[in-house]
């Protein structure tokens, strides 16, 4: 009984798949129900729903990393603002907030002969640890 509504309403079988016509664009979809009506390709759905555009970039307020947090910060047209919070009552009564950029520090990067040697060092003081910890147990002196 479903397959002969399934049929009736536009569907088909292919290969024991279920096809069945878009009801926008004609072309053909796979695997569907035998329960529906009708339906709508992929292809027809983007062209209703259009293409997603993408974010625009945050604009940047020209203010610090971190001002917000600051107890107090002075903007450079004068505005105050105090843990984030802007005060209109000081608005111009004190001098901007001098902003020193934080100084970057590069990073060396250790060759694969250094890392090597690191691991070897490693490897030779947990030995070193356990040669240690024998000699206390045979010299009968524990957890000291």
């Amino acid at each position: 009984m479903k397959k002969s509504t399934f049929e009736k309403n536009g569907g088909y079988f292919v290969n024991g798949v279920a096809y069945m016509d878009c009801k926008v664009t004609g072309e053909p979809v796979a695997n569907v129900s035998t329960d529906i009506v009708s339906v709508i390709g992929s292809k027809a759905v983007q062209g209703r729903v259009g293409i997603p555009k993408e974010k625009s970039a945050r604009v940047k307020s020209g203010r610090p990393a971190g001002w917000h947090w600051m107890s107090e910060f002075v903007d450079k047209d004068g505005s105050v603002f105090h843990k984030g919070v802007e005060q209109h009552d000081l608005k111009g009564t004190l001098p901007p907030t001098k902003i020193t950029p934080k100084k970057k520090t590069k990073t060396k990067r250790r060759s694969q002969e250094e890392i090597l040697l690191a691991r070897e060092a490693e490897k030779k003081a947990v030995l070193k640890k356990a040669v240690k910890k024998q000699k206390d147990f045979i010299n009968h002196k524990f957890g000291d």
